[in-house]
């Protein structure tokens, strides 16, 4: 009887396998395709040029939120360092009184040694583990002379307020390791950032930094036009108040929406601090971006503000994220010079008003303290405008 199996094809199975000439070629299929599929990526994992502008301003823009954790960091460092310092002197000054007393009633015992005294009253304290095993074990206290009793509460009171103070110091000295590497990492995050955007920049032709010039080139100039819209509505809406204030003057006294007179030296007293800040600001144009840093020679962004008005003798905190509380927000179009123009969401850069949509910033790294637009980096990354006195 005829079999009713198809015949196999030459050749032999083996481990799953097909016959020899099937397995060379799909194995070769495989290969092609394998190949192709490599190849496709490599040219299409190149990211484009406005992929490498937006990585690299967002590690600029990481390495700046990592600066205001630095410099918070080594505030914070500085106040602690500080603090032990303080509580390692008291500690020390405590120690030597505490030694006085002891040495005072090292006296007593030794003059009721030399003397011979039934009552060994002060050696006992001196011997004891703790002055309170003293008190707890020995009924002695009622037998010691008046002169004895303030030796021994001298030295319990200084005992305990020395062991108080190592204590802090102790405590103070911890919280001063932990600042200490709290402000390492924020270092390193800080200079990691930097060397990615760095390397970035580094694998970019020289034709495509020439794009990305003229790219920046229309995005100032835009800015620049933004800047001037601003200006212009800013320009109107003074005349508007202008002309207001005007009206109230000529007009019966009533207590209207036009400037009073009770808040004209407020502004007066604002306007010359603001021009002292400014005219600092100014002077420190061209001065280089150094993260960190408060000038006199480089300054980071904050460093800058805090600096210009400490000129106005006006204390700000030293991070964007405190600045931005240190005093009063009002709307863009009502900003006036030395106002505080914070941006970003997480609110990492600042720079100083400087009156029609312009500022005085210190930018990033690898650029100098300059005037710029407000809208440097678009409407959207404005994110307010603190009036600080």
């Amino acid at each position: 009887m005829a079999s009713h199996r198809k015949s196999r094809p030459t050749g032999t199975r083996v481990a799953g396998i097909r016959t020899p000439a099937l397995a060379t070629a799909a194995l070769t299929s495989v290969a092609l395709l394998s190949q192709s599929t490599n190849a496709a990526p490599a040219a299409d994992d190149k990211p484009s040029l406005e992929e490498v502008e937006k990585k690299v301003d967002d590690l600029y823009r990481q390495a700046e939120s990592a600066t205001d954790k630095y410099n918070a960091a080594k505030e914070k460092t500085a106040k602690q360092r500080k603090r032990a310092d303080t509580l390692l002197d008291d500690v020390a000054e405590r120690t030597q009184k505490l030694n006085e007393a002891r040495e005072e009633l090292g006296s007593f015992a030794s003059a009721q040694y030399r003397t011979g005294a039934a009552a060994p009253d002060t050696a006992t304290f001196l011997l004891a583990d703790t002055p309170q095993d003293y008190f707890d074990q020995t009924q002695l206290m009622d037998r010691m002379t008046g002169r004895q009793k303030v030796a021994v509460d001298d030295y319990v009171t200084q005992q305990s307020e020395t062991m108080k103070k190592r204590q802090e110091a102790t405590e103070s000295l911890e919280t001063l390791t932990d600042s200490q590497d709290g402000l390492k990492t924020a270092k390193a995050t800080v200079q990691r950032k930097l060397a990615d955007a760095r390397e970035l920049m580094s694998k970019l032709t020289a034709e495509e930094k020439a794009r990305l010039a003229a790219i920046e080139k229309e995005k100032r100039a835009e800015a620049a036009r933004k800047a001037d819209e601003l200006a212009r509505q800013q320009a109107a809406q003074q005349k508007a108040q202008e002309e207001a204030a005007q009206q109230q003057d000529s007009g019966p006294s009533s207590s209207g929406s036009g400037s009073s007179p009770s808040t004209a030296p407020a502004d007066s007293s604002y306007a010359t601090k603001a021009d002292k800040a400014l005219a600092f600001a100014r002077a420190q144009i061209g001065k280089p971006y150094v993260w960190g840093a408060v000038g006199p020679g480089s300054y980071d962004c904050s460093g800058l503000t805090q600096a210009a008005w400490k000129a106005a003798g006006v204390t700000l905190p030293r991070t964007t994220y405190d600045q931005v509380n240190a005093g009063t927000t009002v709307p863009l179009s009502q900003a006036r010079p030395g106002d505080l123009v914070f941006f970003y969401d997480d609110v990492t850069h600042v720079g100083i008003y400087i009156g029609n949509g312009m500022m005085i910033h210190a930018p990033k790294p690898g650029t100098y303290v300059r005037e710029e637009s407000i809208y440097y980096d678009g409407e959207s990354a404005i994110h307010s405008v603190v009036r600080p006195a």
